[in-house]
């Protein structure tokens, strides 16, 4: 399951430089799959969407930070636990019950964003 933010976010930020998978953003800020990832060019994902991984992407949020599901892997393959929910002074870094996923599943989404 991914990581959302909730709409009670102060928007402090503390979250943000946590993420190793460079999957949260602040609100109206366009994303890539390439930030902070391994991925270039056109990529296929573990889900089968086909994306340039440079090219911007709409903002999930234009008032608060967000989470991009597709990069999100609540810290699996770095830490135990995800760490914006760990730094969160509100707690509003909560699963997200419309994007449940395995560990297997998010196993492999940190292995194809990150190549070793």
């Amino acid at each position: 399951m991914a990581i959302i933010i909730t709409d009670e976010c102060i928007n402090c930020g503390a979250c943000e430089p946590e993420c190793p998978n460079t999957a949260i953003y602040e609100g109206a800020d366009d994303w890539r799959y390439a930030d902070g990832t391994d991925l270039e060019g056109d990529v296929v994902l573990p889900g089968g969407k086909e994306v340039n991984a440079e090219e911007a992407q709409e903002p999930i949020s234009d008032e608060i930070y967000y989470i991009v599901p597709e990069k999100c892997t609540e810290c699996k393959g770095f830490h135990e636990e995800p760490q914006c929910a760990a730094v969160c002074p509100v707690d509003c870094c909560v699963p997200d019950e419309d994007v449940v996923e395995t560990e297997e599943f998010l196993l492999q989404k940190q292995a194809f964003m990150h190549k070793e």
